[in-house]
């Protein structure tokens, strides 16, 4: 695995460890099709299905790791994300249906745990 997995694979674990924190649940990680990828998939605490991109760096002034969300990548995700709740309409709430987030992680590089990292959390991308 090289760093760029690495470093993708622990942001998403932290992503998980933060959303189970915020009373979500996990529902599915990494699903993949030849068409696309949803990082986490996740029901929020109002029983909203949420599909979750994440996008982790290790400290950089120059760059922010939303800034790596380009407008292709939320294309291809939302396609991904309708397909997927079109075949798995029982999880969606009639009321609450689904959205999809992003969550921007900035690596603290002495420690793993999502207390010392700097997360932001965009609802509704």
């Amino acid at each position: 695995m090289n760093i760029k997995s690495q470093t993708g694979q622990l942001g998403e674990d932290i992503a998980c460890e933060y959303l189970v924190d915020k009373k979500y649940k996990i529902i599915e990680r990494n699903y993949r099709q030849k068409w696309g990828e949803l990082d986490i998939i996740a029901k929020a605490p109002d029983k909203t299905l949420v599909f979750v991109e994440v996008k982790t760096l290790s400290q950089n002034p120059n760059i922010k790791p939303e800034d790596n969300l380009t407008n292709s990548k939320l294309e291809k995700l939302k396609r991904t994300a309708s397909l997927y709740a079109g075949h798995y309409q029982n999880l969606i709430d009639d009321k609450k249906g689904w959205r999809i987030d992003l969550i921007a992680i900035t690596l603290n590089p002495l420690t793993n745990s999502y207390k010392n990292c700097d997360i932001k959390h965009y609802e509704n991308i």
